[in-house]
């Protein structure tokens, strides 16, 4: 007979604890509160450009 496998607890992280960056109307990122938003946004986008190559 097969041994069940132990189910992995997956833990979410605490929104409250991160800032929303909006990039588009159906993408929004979470950040930590001290990060700057402008830099994490144009990193997104910088490397979403290099995915659709």
């Amino acid at each position: 007979m097969y041994e069940k496998k132990p189910l992995v607890a997956i833990k979410s992280p605490d929104l409250t604890k991160l800032q929303a960056v909006v990039i588009d109307m159906r993408t929004i990122i979470y950040i930590s509160i001290d990060a700057d938003p402008e830099e994490a946004k144009s990193r997104y986008i910088s490397r979403l450009g290099f995915k659709k190559l």
